[in-house]
C-alpha cells in the first residue's frame, strides 16, 4: 500500500469536472485507488464516491493505492490533483 498527501488548489475543489478527470485516471490502473478527506474514505474510481467527500479548495487529501501498480497510480493521481486549477 502506498499513500501520499496532496493539497487541492482548484478554486471550486473537486466538483464534477475535476472529479470526472480523477475517475478516468484512476480507472486506468489495476490497483485499488481511494482518497481520504475529513475522516471519510472513497474509491476514486467512483464519481459518486469522489463527489460525496465534498473536497474543497486548500483541502489536504490523502491518495491511497494498493495493488500491482500502486506507486505509479498514487504519483499520477497526485500529479493530476496538483495540475487541476481553474
Amino acid at each position: 500500500m502506498v499513500s501520499k498527501e496532496v493539497v487541492v488548489k482548484n478554486a471550486t475543489g473537486l466538483h464534477a469536472r475535476p472529479a470526472t478527470l480523477l475517475v478516468k485516471k484512476a480507472s486506468s490502473f489495476k490497483s485499488d485507488v481511494s482518497m481520504e478527506f475529513n475522516g471519510k474514505k472513497a474509491n476514486i474510481k467512483s464519481l459518486i464516491g469522489v463527489l460525496s467527500l465534498g473536497v474543497t479548495k486548500d483541502a489536504n487529501v490523502t491518495v491511497i493505492a494498493s495493488g500491482d501498480d500502486e506507486t505509479l497510480a498514487v504519483e499520477e493521481i497526485v500529479k493530476l490533483i496538483e495540475s487541476i486549477e481553474e
